[in-house]
C-alpha cells in the first residue's frame, strides 16, 4: 500500500486539570523530587571476555521478569557492522545471567526494542551500511525487525539499506506493537531541519496503513520520535526528544496532548498499572537550552500526568549522553536503565522494602 502522509496540526487538549497546567513550554523545572531507589551496577552477566558497549534498547519479557536487551556489539558508532557474528539482542533472566542471544548480521545499530504479548522481539535499527565508510559489502540497514523468542527471523519492515520521502525508513528510532497487533515506528534520528521526522502504522502483517507527522516545531510535528510506548487506554505516547517534550496521540494519529513535565526524553515505558517512566539522558550535558532540568529518569501516572519521583544521574558531571536512555520496569518496580555511554551497559534501579 502506498504511503498517505497525514499531517496533524490541530492541539486537542484535554480537558483535565493537568493538562492545561502541564502543557507548557516554558515551565518551570520538575527537579524537586524524591528517589526512593538504589542504583544496582553490574547485575547483568556477559560471557567471559565480552564487554557492554552501547545500548539504548531494553524490555521486558512476557514473564514480567526477565529482561531483553539489544547492544552494540561492545562499542557503538559501527562496532556491529565490524562484528558480523556477533549475538546483539540478549535475553537475560530475572537474576542477571543470560539465558540466550541471536540476531547476528541482520543489524548495524540497534537503537529501539519492543517485545509484543505473543513474546516476539522487535528492533529498530537507526542507522545503515551507507553511514559507514569505506564499507564494501552489503547493503543493510535502517529498517525495523521482528525475530521469534528463540531467535528466528520472522519479519523485516522498511527498505533494506533505508529509503526516504516515499520510501521508508532512514534512521527509525523505535518500535511499538499494540495489542491487536498495529505496528507504529517511529522515523528520524536527526533534529535537523527537513530531515525524515514522522511516524508510521502498519497492520499485524506488515502492510503500511498511513503516516503522521513531519519535522517541525509546533503540535503535531516531530524533531527526533526518539521512543514510544502505550497506555492501558491506547493512547499511544511519542518522545519527541529534539523539542522536550511527550506528544500523546490515538491510534489514528490525532494529537490529544503535549506534556513537558517529564523533561527531554529519549525513552519512554508506560506499565500495565499505567505507571510512566521517562529517560532523561541529555538535560545539561548535550542539551544546554533544557539545562535547567535534572538529567535522569522520572517516574510518574501516564493518567494524570504527575511526576512522583526522580532518580538523578549517577554520575551528575559525565558529559555526553549518559545515563540511561532506554528505560523499562518488571512486574516487581524495578527499574532498567539501558546507557548509550560514556558508561554503557544496562544498571538496575531497586526500590527497598519497607
Amino acid at each position: 500500500m502506498s504511503i498517505r502522509t497525514r499531517l496533524k496540526t490541530t492541539f486537542l487538549t484535554l480537558i483535565t486539570a493537568p493538562a492545561l497546567v502541564f502543557a507548557q513550554s516554558d515551565m518551570p523545572p520538575v527537579n524537586d523530587l524524591p528517589n526512593p531507589y538504589i542504583t544496582q551496577a553490574g547485575y547483568f552477566q556477559l560471557p567471559a571476555g565480552r564487554d557492554w558497549g552501547s545500548s539504548s534498547t531494553v524490555d521486558i519479557h512476557p514473564d514480567g521478569e526477565s529482561i531483553w536487551v539489544a547492544e552494540r556489539c561492545g562499542g557503538n558508532i559501527n562496532a556491529c557492522v565490524g562484528s558480523p557474528d556477533t549475538n546483539l539482542i540478549m535475553l537475560f533472566d530475572k537474576n542477571g545471567n543470560l539465558v540466550r542471544s541471536f540476531g547476528a548480521g541482520y543489524i548495524t545499530w540497534p537503537h529501539g526494542i519492543h517485545v509484543d504479548h505473543d513474546g516476539n522481539v522487535w528492533v529498530a535499527d537507526a542507522r545503515g551500511t551507507d553511514q559507514v565508510q569505506d564499507y564494501s559489502g552489503e547493503t543493510y540497514g535502517h529498517q525495523v525487525h521482528k525475530f521469534s523468542p528463540t531467535g528466528v527471523h520472522l519479519m523485516s519492515l522498511g527498505t533494506k539499506g533505508g529509503g526516504r520521502d516515499e520510501e521508508y525508513f532512514y534512521t527509525p528510532n523505535d518500535v511499538h506493537v499494540a495489542p491487536d497487533g498495529s505496528i507504529f515506528v517511529g522515523e528520524g534520528h536527526s533534529s535537523a531541519e527537513n530531515t525524515p521526522n514522522r511516524v508510521h502504522k502498519f497492520d499485524a502483517e506488515g502492510n503500511h496503513l498511513f503516516s503522521f507527522g513531519e519535522w517541525g516545531m509546533g503540535p503535531g510535528q516531530f524533531r527526533q520520535p526518539h521512543g514510544m510506548a502505550m497506555d492501558s487506554k491506547g493512547r499511544l505516547f511519542i518522545a519527541d526528544r529534539g523539542n522536550d517534550r511527550i506528544q500523546i496521540f490515538d491510534q489514528e494519529g490525532n494529537l490529544l496532548d503535549i506534556w513537558y513535565q517529564f523533561s527531554r526524553n529519549s525513552g519512554i515505558y508506560i506499565d500495565e498499572h499505567d505507571v510512566l517512566y521517562a529517560a532523561d539522558s541529555e538535560s545539561g550535558s548535550v542539551n544546554a537550552d533544557h539545562g535547567a532540568w535534572t538529567r535522569g529518569i522520572r517516574v510518574g501516572s501516564a493518567i494524570t500526568g504527575e511526576v512522583e519521583f526522580l532518580i538523578p544521574d549517577p554520575q551528575p558531571d559525565c558529559r555526553g549522553t549518559c545515563t540511561a536512555e532506554g528505560v523499562v520496569a518488571d512486574s516487581h518496580g524495578n527499574i532498567f536503565g539501558a546507557e548509550v555511554g560514556p558508561v554503557g551497559g544496562i544498571k538496575r534501579y531497586v526500590r527497598p522494602v519497607k
